[in-house]
């Protein structure tokens, strides 16, 4: 009997037909939808492989419900929602994709926000969808200026290093901090300074999240973080939601502690805190980071060559539980 895989929502064309040529593949054909628990635990009764997105959740009870469950297969770079222990304990192999093929497309989104919320650019196609086109030299839809401009990153991986990149052609100087201060070398080729956490919210005129989420920067930006950005400052996240405290960025956002904020990734997702949702000062993208073709079309190839290893008997090339090969 051939192996058999799920694949919980519909991913590029051709890391599945490389899948078919060695497996029988079933998934949920709706991009909308995310599945359940109760319908995880059907189809993972049924298949070998589970290969499963950003939004699933797979607890020890899914992982439990097939004892001939061969591998779980992720399209994330982080398995936050899967019970890694649990698939350990079975001995379950648990795979993901590397982080470095992600960074340039989430740094073209961060910029994409960045210039979306200064420049009032959803505030603007709103407004020309409702018929309204207001004096266009009138200062109804003057927004901030971003050439020139201080931006400060918090978190100086490769997402933070290709954010920096691109905001060298807005002539912005580029302040960072991080807890793994950069090499002299790095920072002068970058045009990087590095300074403390206070001081980068102070100065900032955009500060830009690309830190990791760990216990560490959980809720990194509250209430006394807000209060010292400028109220001519701009927030953009797309790294992971928790990091902001969302009660938080409400409150310095309706008070003008703040200018706006644009975010691709909530504190509990797939749900943004829904007083958030009626700021008009704030655009939302749905963790779209890597929605490019050539990026999702990479990480669904990733995905395919960590199945297509299991199936053959082999460790997967990306495995983040490999103290089971031990």
């Amino acid at each position: 009997m051939r192996p058999r895989i799920f694949i919980t929502q519909p991913i590029p064309a051709g890391a599945v037909e490389r899948m078919r040529r060695a497996a029988e593949v079933e998934w949920n054909p709706d991009p909308l939808h995310i599945m359940t628990k109760g319908e995880l635990l059907d189809v993972v009764r049924h298949c070998d492989v589970l290969v499963c997105l950003l939004h699933d959740h797979v607890d020890a009870d899914v992982i439990h419900a097939n004892p001939q469950l061969k591998a779980i297969a992720s399209m994330t770079v982080t398995p936050a929602d899967i019970d890694v222990a649990a698939a350990t304990e079975r001995q379950v192999p648990v795979t993901v994709v590397p982080a470095p093929l992600l960074d340039d497309a989430t740094a073209d989104l961060t910029w994409a926000l960045l210039l979306a919320t200064a420049r009032r650019v959803a505030e603007g196609d709103r407004l020309m969808r409702a018929g309204t086109f207001p004096g266009s030299q009138s200062c109804y839809l003057v927004g901030g200026s971003v050439s020139g401009k201080v931006l400060g990153i918090l978190g100086m991986g490769g997402v933070g290093r290709a954010v920096t990149r691109r905001g060298g052609g807005f002539g912005m100087k580029v302040l960072y901090h991080d807890p793994k201060r950069r090499t002299m070398d790095e920072e002068e080729r970058l045009g990087l300074t590095w300074v403390e956490f206070d001081a980068l919210l102070a100065r900032s005129d955009f500060v830009s999240v690309n830190a990791r989420l760990t216990p560490q920067t959980r809720h990194l930006l509250s209430d006394r973080e807000f209060t010292l950005m400028k109220p001519t400052a701009y927030l953009v996240n797309t790294a992971r939601g928790p990091i902001v405290d969302e009660r938080a960025l409400v409150r310095a956002l309706a008070e003008g502690r703040i200018a706006g904020a644009a975010l691709d990734v909530y504190e509990h997702e797939p749900q943004p805190d829904p007083e958030l949702m009626r700021l008009p000062n704030v655009v939302f993208t749905p963790h779209i980071g890597s929605a490019d073709m050539e990026t999702r079309d990479a990480m669904a190839n990733i995905v395919a060559d960590n199945v297509l290893a299991v199936i053959a008997g082999r460790r997967p090339p990306n495995c983040c539980n490999p103290e089971i090969y031990a």
